[in-house]
């Protein structure tokens, strides 16, 4: 029961930092960046699918500037350091992912991987936050790189009229 416990305290934990850091670019987009040409006046901020992986919490924000994956200490866990913008890596389900150190005023340590930047192929708030969730779903799902199958072969009309119908055969002496 203990770990079913502590899983639910780090979801918590993980929506707490959520909010938070909606709260705080939700300020930056009021004040810093309102005006700014590469803000797309048809997004807002929403924080995405966040949950604990390792000790921190991931997941995507989307802002009217940028979406990225970003990573937070849990409470309770600390890091490795890292200077400010230099590369650092996650292993997620679905494989390593190289975020870029940084500190975000009010938050602490935030570690971001840029997705979209400017989000300017987003038409509206809703396209953008499926996108969102559709990738922060994708780092935690151990198939989403896994190769695709080989296509099948192109058939021409010589393989069709000699019967070979989705594979190259060679020819028989």
């Amino acid at each position: 029961m203990d770990a079913e416990a502590d899983r639910q305290t780090a979801e918590m934990q993980a929506a707490e930092i959520a909010r938070r850091l909606e709260v705080r670019y939700r300020a930056i987009a009021e004040t810093a960046m309102a005006d700014v040409p590469i803000c797309n006046a048809a997004l807002g901020v929403a924080s995405c699918g966040f949950r604990p992986w390792d000790g921190r919490a991931f997941g995507v924000v989307v802002t009217p500037w940028f979406m990225n994956l970003l990573a937070v200490d849990l409470p309770g866990t600390e890091s490795p350091p890292a200077t400010n913008g230099t590369t650092v890596r996650a292993f997620l389900p679905a494989g390593e992912v190289e975020l870029i150190a940084g500190e975000l005023e009010g938050i602490g340590r935030v570690d971001a991987c840029s997705l979209f930047s400017p989000v300017f192929e987003f038409s509206t708030m809703e396209a953008a936050v499926a996108t969102a969730m559709e990738a922060a779903d994708a780092f935690f799902d151990p198939e989403a790189l896994a190769e695709p199958p080989p296509s099948a072969p192109a058939v021409n009309r010589r393989d069709l009229l000699r019967g070979h119908f989705g594979s190259r055969e060679e020819a028989q002496p």
